[in-house]
């Protein structure tokens, strides 16, 4: 079998490649602002993000799994800017002390800084390139640090606790603007009342997000919003600008209207003027839109609420990719952190599959950075490299069993 000369070797383990991603100057600076560093000797900031995206990258199951793989790399671990491995006790105190909001903030700065990478300057149709999406995750456990989520169990069962991992993104850029940890009890729509959205910008979520007061609150500001209609919702129609025929596995917008929906503000009722679109798609499903924005066409209401979608794809790389089915802490900070990290280690690889320029699955890409996590690859030209082919000796006898 010929040599592969395609995946080069550098002198730096592919993660401290991913971890290069993140300026050191900027880093420094928030720890300063934030005196992340204030309590802690050895164990301080940078030590403690490499520590958990090793374990979340690697998909380590505990803590002890972290400390002992480190431990085992002591040669590479400069490269990583660790002076050596930290101790389980060490680094279990710091994911339970050193408050999660560095690690929040940190997803943050890292979002300003490559936001205008990612960004996509194809808007698939759309008349407008400021979309904005809104959806939820659930991630279950069996902790009593954050409230259950579901039915109580039958037979004495313990019940889950969980919590609630509320997103904005960019739909051009697939990345947060903005993310919310609560308990998983916590209803969707009080999300709205933390956003800060600019003006003429539009924004989609599905219905468990219905709120007419907020809805009559973003029209006054030039907010706009696409969102299904809930199946008890109260209305009366104003005007029917169009009513169609469309024909079985085909799609199209079906009616059309105005209504007035009622709600109240401060006790008052007040009047909400909003589109109702009618949709049927190829598969034969109808759906009910609700917008306040009337420049727009129908079609574009359905194909905005379509775009949707992209966030729950966002969701699924979460989930599937990285370790969220155990946490290497029990108190609700060390789960936050545990959180935000993901949440970091997803931006850094989406970052990398762009500067990668790939078509290869981001499941994929992850797979081969956790299989390649401490080598001394080109972390670009392991994701670029598709040559599947391989050169045999001229010894037509090599790989028989019974060469005649």
């Amino acid at each position: 079998m010929g040599k592969n000369t395609q995946i080069k070797f550098v002198g730096q383990p592919i993660l401290s490649q991913i971890t290069s991603l993140i300026d050191k100057s900027d880093f420094i600076q928030l720890v300063n602002s934030t005196k992340s560093d204030y309590y802690y000797k050895s164990f301080h900031s940078w030590n403690h993000l490499v520590t958990m995206l090793f374990g979340i990258l690697s998909r380590c199951d505990s803590m002890s799994e972290i400390c002992e793989g480190l431990q085992a790399m002591s040669g590479k671990l400069n490269h990583l800017g660790l002076s050596k491995a930290p101790s389980k006790s060490t680094a279990g105190d710091g994911l339970r002390m050193r408050d999660s909001r560095f690690f929040e903030a940190l997803f943050y700065q890292l979002t300003g800084r490559y936001q205008s990478f990612l960004s996509d300057s194809r808007t698939f149709g759309l008349t407008f390139k400021e979309l904005l999406i809104i959806d939820s995750t659930t991630i279950r456990l069996f902790s009593d640090i954050l409230k259950g989520v579901g039915r109580n169990p039958i037979n004495d069962g313990r019940k889950k606790g969980g919590l609630k991992v509320h997103m904005l993104i960019d739909a051009l850029a697939g990345i947060a603007r903005f993310v919310k940890i609560s308990e998983a009890k916590q209803h969707d729509r009080t999300f709205l009342r933390d956003l800060r959205l600019p003006a003429h910008s539009m924004v989609t979520f599905d219905k468990a997000y219905n709120d007419y007061e907020q809805f009559a609150k973003w029209t006054s500001e030039n907010i706009y919003f696409v969102t299904r209609q809930k199946e008890n919702a109260v209305y009366v129609s104003l005007e029917i600008k169009e009513k169609n025929k469309v024909s079985k596995n085909s799609s199209g917008v079906l009616k059309e209207e105005y209504i007035t929906i009622q709600y109240k503000m401060e006790g008052q009722p007040e009047n909400l003027i909003l589109r109702r679109v009618e949709y049927q798609d190829e598969k034969n499903r109808q759906y009910v839109f609700l917008s306040n924005n009337f420049s727009i066409s129908a079609l574009e209401i359905a194909l905005v609420y379509k775009k949707r979608w992209g966030i729950e794809i966002l969701f699924k790389k979460m989930k599937q990719n990285f370790q969220l089915n155990y946490f290497y802490g029990e108190n609700e900070n060390a789960i936050r952190t545990q959180v935000w990290c993901t949440l970091i280690a997803q931006l850094l690889l989406t970052v990398v599959q762009k500067m990668a320029n790939t078509k290869k699955a981001f499941s994929v890409i992850a797979t081969l950075i956790r299989i390649h996590l401490i080598s001394l690859l080109s972390l670009l030209e392991l994701i670029r490299n598709t040559d599947k082919k391989y050169k045999r000796k001229n010894d037509n006898s090599q790989g028989i069993l019974f060469p005649t």
